[in-house]
């Protein structure tokens, strides 16, 4: 929100932790709001684990890929349109009506899931829950962002990622308390309802957004909101900033046309706005961040761990890492900047994407040989073996690529010898496993797993400071305030889109290349999303935010990107030489 810019010397972090004491109304509406995250969050990380026991239920989304990635990425598409409409919602009905609206939809969404007794009906649920979230993850930053003091916005605009990732934790957590309890995944998805129905508790005892507020006239009610908001000797700048900048965008308003998409791109400042804004937020998602929320379960299986329950338990290591991340980025964000901390987050996934492009590689090319002898011990041979003219050469991975209905049953003295090539079925499963053996249908055994599960660590470690919350706290603070909600909501969609291609892709992906093969794209989506920011991203650090309208204005390209510039935090008038 309005107010000077913070000074060098003072950590916001810290300032965060102390406005618990000083001002626990900030924190309460930053929390409050932040349950949209969480519930973002969660929705994230729960289909992970719950997508392994829905396979064991409905067999045809077990066998058809294409059905695995819809009962994703569903979600995702709704979650496109409630991003696009949302903006529109934000702008007209105001930022806590929004928030309100879309935990109305999570909670049907959930209900729906829970209940689902066939796929289709699981993936309407899906759509469901996918417009809320859609809606909550624009409404809910901008919220906080404009009911945060300027010195602390980044940190408590953060603190929405943080309860973003708290949720993909929890739900790891519940996946697993669940795991041994009928209706498994039934559990998983209704259990979602909770937190939509507190926020709407939560929301119904707090005000609107104090700039919505202004920009609706009703000042009254806003000056009472940022009185509880800043100190005493505070609150009359901030109010007549407010003010100001309101009435001045009511005045450009009112002398210039209807907003429309090529009005947006012919300004200025909110089309470098918006290249900076969606680029991010593009980025974030082709950089390959939710085919490791999404899928982690799948991919700790693919690098040879068999068991629906150790595939979940290493999986919430990674959640864990992730929310770990999202505390650093709150300490950092305010102190290092937004610029800096996502280009050190950017290199950092490369280094981690290599280790698993090179990891999975090893995997597939040096997977256990099928025994001829292992698997005439069972009376179910896959029959792609039995037709295959080279049957001598084939090894576990070949097995499970020449079919779906096609398995691997580990030796029994090592998991890494020879094993068989059998038919995938419960009977198959039961067989495999009465001897001790462990059963193998997505992925293979390997001693490079552990390996694996480091560079998913490392991956998440890199990605969760910067590029994880970044985009959100540069988008909630970058556009003008009459574009804000129409901008807010493209650079949303933007995310969803490339949200959708990603997840509806990756599985099929894997099948098509491999999965070394994917992930090396990923590392080349990287590289160009580092060029990307360093060329068109601004430093929006401890600038109120009417001054970074006036810096997109007036600033030019500088590819120094370690160098601060003084000049980035003198007065508006002032011309910004960083990007």
């Amino acid at each position: 929100m309005e107010g000077g810019v913070a000074e060098a010397d003072v950590s916001a972090f810290r300032e965060c932790l102390s406005l618990s004491w000083k001002n626990p109304f900030v924190l309460r509406l930053a929390l409050s709001a932040g349950i949209g995250g969480f519930l973002f969050g969660y929705d994230t990380g729960v289909i992970s684990g719950a997508l392994l026991y829905i396979r064991d239920d409905f067999k045809e989304v077990d066998t058809k890929t294409w059905l695995q990635e819809a009962i994703v990425s569903m979600a995702l598409a709704g979650a496109i349109i409630g991003a696009a409409v949302g903006g529109w919602i934000n702008d007209r009905f105001g930022r806590k009506k929004s928030i309100v609206v879309a935990d109305t939809l999570f909670f049907i969404g959930s209900i729906v899931m829970a209940s689902a007794m066939n796929p289709a009906t699981l993936i309407v649920g899906r759509v469901f829950v996918g417009l809320g979230v859609g809606m909550a993850s624009m409404a809910s930053p901008l919220y906080i962002s404009e009911a945060s003091p300027t010195r602390v916005r980044g940190a408590l605009v953060s603190l929405n990622g943080l309860l973003i990732t708290g949720g993909q934790f929890l739900s790891y957590l519940i996946n697993l308390a669940f795991t041994t309890v009928p209706g498994t995944w039934r559990w998983m998805l209704g259990v979602a309802a909770v937190p939509a129905l507190t926020q709407v508790i939560l929301m119904a005892l707090l005000p609107e957004s104090p700039r919505w507020l202004f920009r609706k006239g009703r000042e009254e009610e806003a000056k009472e909101i940022l009185r509880k908001i800043y100190p005493p000797e505070h609150v009359e700048d901030e109010i007549n900033a407010l003010k100001e900048s309101v009435e001045m965008e009511v005045r450009e308003a009112a002398g210039s046309d209807k907003v429309s998409i090529m009005k947006l791109l012919k300004t200025k400042t909110v089309r470098r706005g918006l290249y900076a804004g969606m680029g991010l937020q593009i980025f974030q998602q082709f950089v390959g961040i939710n085919t490791v929320m999404y899928y982690s379960p799948t991919i700790v299986q693919l690098a040879g761990f068999a068991s629906n329950r150790v595939a979940l338990l290493l999986s919430l290591i990674t959640a864990g890492l992730n929310a770990f991340g999202s505390i650093l980025s709150i300490y950092f964000i305010d102190k290092t900047g937004r610029r800096k901390l996502v280009l050190l987050s950017l290199c950092g996934v490369v280094v981690s994407l290599v280790v698993l492009t090179v990891v999975f590689h090893e995997t597939t090319t040096h997977s256990p040989m099928v025994s001829t002898i292992e698997t005439s011990h069972f009376n179910n041979t896959c029959p792609g073996y039995t037709r295959a003219t080279n049957p001598s050469q084939w090894d576990c991975m070949t097995c499970l690529k020449a079919s779906p209905e096609c398995g691997f049953c580990a030796s029994r003295a090592n998991k890494l010898l020879p094993g068989a090539c059998l038919i995938s079925n419960e009977r198959t499963e039961e067989e495999c496993n009465k001897e001790e053996r462990e059963w193998y249908s997505r992925g293979c055994p390997s001693k490079y797993g552990w390996l694996a599960l480091i560079g998913l660590a490392l991956y998440i470690i890199f990605f969760s400071p910067g590029m994880g919350t970044v985009p959100w706290v540069v988008n909630s603070e970058i556009y003008p305030l009459r574009y804000r909600g129409i901008c807010g909501g493209i650079a949303s969609t933007s995310n969803w889109v490339s949200n959708l291609i990603v997840a509806q892709s990756f599985l099929s992906l894997t099948q098509a290349i491999g999965t070394s093969s994917t992930f090396m794209i990923f590392i080349f989506i990287t590289v160009a999303a580092i060029i990307f920011v360093i060329i068109f991203v601004p430093e929006t650090k401890g600038l109120p935010i009417e001054q970074v309208e006036n810096m997109l204005q007036t600033r030019s390209l500088n590819f120094k990107f370690w160098q601060t510039s003084p000049q980035s935090a003198q007065v508006p008038d002032q011309k910004h030489q960083s990007v």
